[in-house]
């Protein structure tokens, strides 16, 4: 029996030193700000900043976490948060290609907003979409990796409106959108995760109630970006 009542307390304690998700610790933060360091020139005119990282090449899962360039450093303004990514993980630095389900590495703009809704509690401009948005994804047509709205002569492509709520919030990640390469891969978003954080092909997806808290912070007058990728590829 003291046995027991020994192993149980154990457990108990080893469940109440655990870190919650949403906790960073000094060696998280320090690992973050080397991130940033490392690709500091990427970086030089960014004022807001989302990172999601892994530590585990092929792993679908990351974490996002918000910061700010305020008085000359960066300070930690949200997370760190689940995310989900593409389904085969990470791609190498400038290894991404169309249909490999992995999402790019490296810094990216975030750019135009697109929603379901008419109404958004953010400062960001945005695009209320229907169901005639699409985003192309073939890469032989003139259109690719872009925007449309209405008919397309293109073999494939995605809509901006879905019956999930994936894209009910879906902010473009400029990725290989200037200059648009052939097949280098398209359609890359911020949005809305599953509950059970589904693997996406090659988006980073967030919970609903941590994306509203992103998007209120975001500020149309600074220079906002995406730094992404496995934690090791973005310090080489």
């Amino acid at each position: 029996m003291k046995f027991i009542y020994s192993t149980l307390l154990l457990c108990l304690c080893i469940i109440n030193i655990k870190p919650s998700f949403g906790q960073l610790t000094s060696i998280h933060k320090k690992e973050i700000i080397q991130l940033i360091k490392a690709n500091k020139e990427k970086l030089k005119n960014v004022e807001q900043l989302v990172v999601a990282i892994n530590n585990n090449d092929s792993s679908n899962k990351a974490f996002v976490v918000a910061l700010e360039f305020v008085n000359k450093k960066w300070k930690i303004k949200f997370g760190p948060v689940e995310a989900s990514i593409g389904r085969a993980g990470f791609a190498l630095p400038g290894e991404k290609i169309e249909g490999d389900g992995k999402s790019p590495t490296g810094v990216f703009d975030l750019g135009q907003l697109y929603t379901y809704e008419a109404s958004v509690n953010t400062k960001l401009p945005f695009i209320q979409t229907n169901a005639e948005d699409k985003w192309i994804d073939d890469p032989n047509h003139p259109d690719y990796n872009t925007h449309i709205r209405g008919n397309t002569t293109a073999k494939s492509f995605e809509h901006l409106k879905l019956s999930s709520i994936d894209y009910k919030y879906c902010m473009v990640i400029e990725y290989n959108t200037h200059p648009v390469l052939k097949g280098k891969g398209s359609a890359i978003f911020f949005h809305l995760a599953t509950p059970n954080y589904d693997p996406t092909a090659g988006c980073v997806a967030i919970q609903e109630s941590d994306m509203d808290k992103i998007l209120l912070w975001l500020d149309p007058n600074k220079q906002k970006a995406i730094l992404m990728g496995n934690k090791n590829h973005l310090q080489e």
